[in-house]
């Protein structure tokens, strides 16, 4: 399996990676509705089957209980991934959410993964989102720390921008990024990429496919019958005038793709893996058959004509 090296460190990542956002379930700020969880071990099952050697979680993610969807997959297996996780962000007793930075609340965050995932170290932990920005510092500084205890084995940053990432790097070096990046959300092209490239430090971007949005299984009908607690009712790529557009867009994709056997969302994360600073890309997956139709993206490149392409429209 071809990977590439995550930064500085010694992680070798393959292509794609497993994305466990939505295996947190329902009923909490940025759900992705109802899950089950035994079709969240199955296609975690799956994509380890296939050859990808990493999964990234976070605490925040049905707080707490990704992580152990993520923990009950894994026990028992010889061919363990990677793991990677994230903290800084916590829930309000209304539902809402918080970010918190302070050094104690991060060190309790860490043990309380560490023991959800059942894991002696986390192979990555990663700030989830620099706020509140004023104790950025000391939120990175207590990562450095855990790295240094032996409780973490890479420390990187997740929602950075080239400036935040400058101020980190002061600190303790940032093994990797990780943004949302796809053809719908190119925000990071101008200064966070290169950023990164120049720094050496390694990008995983997230949500490649926006959000479903570009897999090629998404309707206007579907859209419309999400249930209550899914975020993306309320997204406003998932809104007109932007829906009809973005789906004309997965139907290009559609077929481009159709030409190499592949599928539209495979496409759209091709499209993320062409950009030079672009380590890997985070796949969500809610189920084994959805593997199928994501598991091409780990050598399914876009020519430079197919790339116009889709630039033209």
């Amino acid at each position: 399996m071809n990977t590439k090296p995550l930064g500085q460190s010694d992680l070798y990542l393959t292509p794609i990676g497993i994305g466990a956002w939505a295996m947190g379930g329902g009923g909490w700020r940025f759900a992705w509705g109802p899950q089950d969880d035994n079709e969240s071990v199955a296609a975690i099952h799956a994509a380890l089957d296939r050859g990808l050697n990493w999964i990234d979680t976070a605490a925040v993610y049905g707080h707490g209980h990704s992580e152990e969807v993520v923990a009950r997959a894994l026990a028992g297996r010889t061919n363990k991934p990677y793991v990677f996780t994230k903290c800084s962000r916590l829930r309000n007793d209304d539902g809402s959410l918080r970010g918190s930075l302070k050094a104690d609340s991060i060190r309790r965050e860490c043990e309380e993964s560490l023991r959800r995932l059942n894991v002696d170290a986390i192979d990555l932990y990663q700030i989830h989102w620099p706020l509140p920005d004023e104790d950025l510092e000391e939120g990175w500084t207590t990562l450095a720390r855990l790295k240094q205890e032996g409780k973490v084995r890479s420390i990187g940053v997740s929602n950075f921008d080239a400036h935040q990432m400058a101020r980190a790097q002061a600190i303790a070096p940032i093994t990797s990024l990780q943004p949302p990046y796809s053809i719908l959300a190119r925000g990071i092209e101008e200064s966070t990429l290169p950023y990164a490239a120049a720094n050496n430090i390694g990008v995983i971007v997230y949500s490649p496919m926006q959000s479903g949005l570009l897999a090629g299984a998404m309707t206007k009908e579907r859209v419309a019958s999400f249930p209550p607690d899914d975020f993306r009712r309320n997204a406003p790529n998932f809104q007109e005038p932007k829906l009809s557009r973005n789906l004309a867009l997965a139907e290009l994709l559609r077929t481009i793709a159709s030409r190499h056997g592949r599928t539209p969302g495979e496409a759209a994360i091709a499209w993320t893996l062409r950009h030079p600073a672009v380590t890997a890309a985070i796949v969500g997956i809610r189920s084994a058959r959805q593997v199928e139709g994501v598991i091409g993206a780990l050598d399914f490149r876009l020519d430079e004509n197919e790339v116009r392409e889709i630039e033209s429209f």
